[in-house]
């Protein structure tokens, strides 16, 4: 018997995606959409997949929702008692190697591309990617998700070293948009968190406040 429409089986709840995350003048700024879907349907529109391991290091998520949430949740503990050990905050490096270890040794068993990134005293703001399988990469941005591959051109193009907070925050929020746009697993709002010496700011952009780039030439 034919099944028509979209299908009904209900999967193991996964991060189809947007991810992104970009080094500024001072700090980072990370961003994602909030759409996680089980098979075809849209099981929360409202997601958070920016999670934080420590005062100011954070982790996109994407892949697995149950295996990435059990990954953060092992690096947020590892943390915790390295910053009792060390008596400070612990560095953005500390948690992406973390993070790789964690992921490199279960990688038969987990579905979990990351991006690492945050700001501390020594290193300044920096952003890691470790992507499905293992590996730590440090870049000036990474991408990742379902939603990456249609925004890698605008990116290259748009990307710019020395970049101010505000200019980050548009150049990333742009691209999420973008994404969302074009990728039918990515969707929902835009959250963004922008990491400096100054603390952490969180924002949400709803669906109808988001920038319409493509207003000239698509309805």
């Amino acid at each position: 018997m034919n099944n028509w429409g979209p299908s009904t089986d209900v999967q193991d709840p996964a991060l189809g995606t947007t991810i992104m995350a970009v080094e500024y003048d001072g700090g980072v700024v990370m961003g994602a959409d909030s759409r996680t879907s089980t098979g075809s349907y849209v099981a929360n529109r409202v997601s958070d997949k920016i999670t934080s391991v420590a005062d100011k290091i954070f982790v996109c998520r994407s892949g697995s929702a149950a295996d990435t949430q059990a990954v953060v949740d092992m690096i947020r503990l590892y943390l915790q008692m390295h910053s009792l050990e060390i008596n400070k905050q612990p560095e953005v490096p500390t948690a992406a190697n973390l993070l790789n270890q964690v992921c490199y040794s279960n990688k038969d068993y987990l579905m979990a591309g990351m991006i690492c990134a945050g700001w501390d005293e020594r290193n300044g703001g920096k952003v890691f990617s470790v992507p499905l399988g293992g590996g730590i990469f440090p870049h000036p941005f990474v991408l990742g998700g379902s939603g990456s591959g249609y925004i890698y051109g605008y990116v290259d193009s748009n990307y710019r070293k020395g970049m101010s907070k505000q200019e980050c925050e548009t150049f990333v929020q742009n691209a999420v948009s973008l994404a969302m746009w074009r990728d039918g697993s990515s969707g929902g709002v835009v959250r963004l968190v922008t990491i400096s010496k100054d603390g952490v700011e969180k924002q949400m952009i709803s669906g109808d406040k988001l920038p319409h780039l493509a207003k000239g030439w698509c309805p």
